[in-house]
């Protein structure tokens, strides 16, 4: 009998520490699982963007903008300042956030975005040509693009650029535009230069006019009206080049921030602030169509 019993309680024994062991593995397993789900589920979170400030906890607003682009965006007294800088700031303080400026090389700015190093391209960024490139805004201003030449350079049509050299900027509508081919126009205009140059900025093609080792620098209206206004040796040829508009450039599928901001922009341009930022910065307000 004591033999029996002493079976029993080995069996006994033996079963609960395999159903204890089991259980443990189980229990293990499990949570491994859980662990790895979740980690999944935050990369996705974040390859997705759904990040905790997309999801009504943003405390900053990061822009990406052309350090020498006035008046939209550029650097005075040490500090960055222009008419889309300030629209950015009125609509981060009327969010609580904190707008972070963050100047960007002009043909960096997709992997500026696309890394994540910044929220959005707001700086004067045409949208024509773009389209499905980026989570686009409503267009907030109509610009043009036109050639400034030296007021005493002997240039007074854009005929009289045969056999000259334009500056550009790189990556620029001004390019894209010179370079259409669909244009046949514009295209045999841009043929009959010695020389279409790409340089970074364009203070960089401005001081190149300036010196005299260009002859024109095809360019936003916007900036050439603010650089004529400063300098009175720099005068605007009457033909255009192209017609576009302005937008606020987010990365693909970022509607949500896209939405919030351009909810603030039309609560400003109603409530007449964005009119006083334009007068600021002695922008066209016949140009500006936010609400049109």
């Amino acid at each position: 009998m004591k033999k029996n019993m002493t079976f029993v309680m080995a069996a006994v024994l033996a079963a609960s520490f395999l159903a204890t062991g089991c259980g443990n593995k189980a229990a293990e397993t499990k949570a491994d699982t859980k662990a790895e789900t979740t980690a999944e589920t935050d990369a996705e979170s974040k390859e997705d963007g759904e990040t905790a400030a997309a999801a009504g906890e943003r405390t900053t607003f990061t822009v990406g903008f052309d350090a020498s682009f006035p008046p939209y965006g550029y650097q005075e007294n040490g500090e960055y300042v222009g008419f889309d800088l300030d629209l950015a700031q009125e609509v981060c303080d009327r969010n609580g956030w904190e707008l972070v400026k963050t100047p960007i090389d002009w043909d960096a700015k997709d992997m500026e975005l696309n890394s994540g190093a910044i929220d959005c391209i707001w700086n004067g960024f045409t949208m024509n040509g773009r389209e499905d490139a980026y989570t686009w805004s409503e267009p907030y201003v109509n610009n043009t693009q036109v050639f400034a030449v030296k007021k005493d350079g002997g240039i007074t049509s854009s005929a009289d650029l045969a056999g000259k050299t334009v500056l550009v900027q790189a990556d620029s509508s001004a390019l894209a535009a010179l370079k259409d081919e669909e244009n046949e126009e514009i295209k045999a205009l841009a043929d009959s230069f010695a020389e279409l140059r790409e340089v970074p900025d364009y203070e960089t093609a401005l001081l190149e006019l300036e010196a005299g080792s260009a002859d024109a620098v095809a360019m936003d209206e916007g900036v050439a009206i603010d650089k004529q206004s400063k300098n009175d040796n720099i005068t605007i040829l009457d033909e255009e080049i192209s017609k576009e508009q302005y937008g606020i450039g987010f990365k693909l599928g970022n509607e949500e921030l896209r939405d919030q901001v351009w909810a603030t922009l039309l609560e400003m341009e109603a409530d007449g602030t964005v009119d006083t930022i334009a007068d600021k910065y002695s922008v066209n307000k016949d140009n500006i169509c936010i609400s049109k």
